[in-house]
């Protein structure tokens, strides 16, 4: 397949992304709330016009101490009113910050929708663009709540990653997941995705199916000597004798026919 039916497909299942999320209840559209813990950004700001959006937003630590930052797709307003490009810039400002140590970068894959998704030959800019000064620190890239279109867009860019930085990405499910590797009580997570994982862990819920009904096990017969308890088999079966039946009788059975089986083996 060509880059342009990768591209077209990937639209596809975008779609199909925001039909689901319609469906669990979720409001078509934008979201761009932006939490109380965030601090307001000034008008001074070099990148104000994209920086108010608070798409590149610092969330906390990981469990090694390592500043995490977040992208939140949930943020990104209709792309006529961003400039991609500015976005890119922004982007790098922000890491700039944290690059020269240890960091990781968590990517909230929710809100990304046919509006406001960056171009494919963005995303190929952006990923031309960190070189190795971004790279070389970078300790992992969670990418949560990835959907088709996360697995086609990393098709398309397979040929370009290399195996290390491959290595690097790791896909989360649900929030949940990154208690395994953050301070997840102290991250501060956009609203909008927090209300998407619960409606994900109802969703999984009432996916799974039912338990089995087994029926009852079946009252051992009266006569039965395998697969029971020897205190039914001796005890309450066999008057207190500690040998089975079965097993008398066979011993029995063996000293009467004993020695003419042994006869006629010899004599053939």
């Amino acid at each position: 397949m060509s880059a342009i039916d990768f591209e077209k497909l990937a639209e596809i299942e975008l779609q199909k992304d925001e039909a689901e999320n319609v469906a669990m209840g979720e409001n078509k559209g934008l979201f761009v709330t932006v939490s109380k813990r965030e601090v307001e950004i000034s008008m001074s700001h070099p990148y104000y016009d994209v920086a108010r959006h608070n798409i590149i937003h610092f969330i906390g630590d990981d469990h090694l101490g390592r500043k995490v930052i977040a992208f939140s797709s949930c943020r990104l307003p209709p792309s006529h009113q961003l400039d991609h490009s500015r976005l890119l810039e922004y982007l790098k400002y922000t890491l700039d910050q944290y690059v020269e140590n240890d960091y990781t970068v968590v990517y909230f894959h929710y809100g990304l929708n046919s509006q406001n998704k960056p171009s494919l030959s963005w995303l190929q800019s952006a990923y031309k663009e960190f070189d190795r000064k971004y790279k070389k620190n970078l300790k992992a890239v969670y990418i949560v709540h990835p959907t088709n279109f996360i697995k086609i867009i990393w098709k398309i860019f397979k040929p370009l990653i290399s195996h290390k930085f491959g290595k690097k990405v790791v896909y989360l499910n649900y929030l949940s997941d990154l208690r395994a590797h953050l301070k997840y009580d102290q991250l501060n997570i956009p609203e909008e995705v927090i209300r998407h994982d619960e409606n994900l862990q109802t969703k999984c819920k009432e996916k799974r199916p039912s338990p089995v009904k087994l029926p009852p096990p079946r009252p051992p017969l009266p006569t039965q000597q395998f697969g029971v308890s020897l205190q039914y088999s001796l005890k309450a079966k066999n008057q207190g004798e500690l040998i089975p039946p079965v097993m008398k009788d066979t011993v029995a059975y063996l000293k009467r026919k004993g020695s003419s089986l042994s006869a006629s083996r010899i004599a053939a």
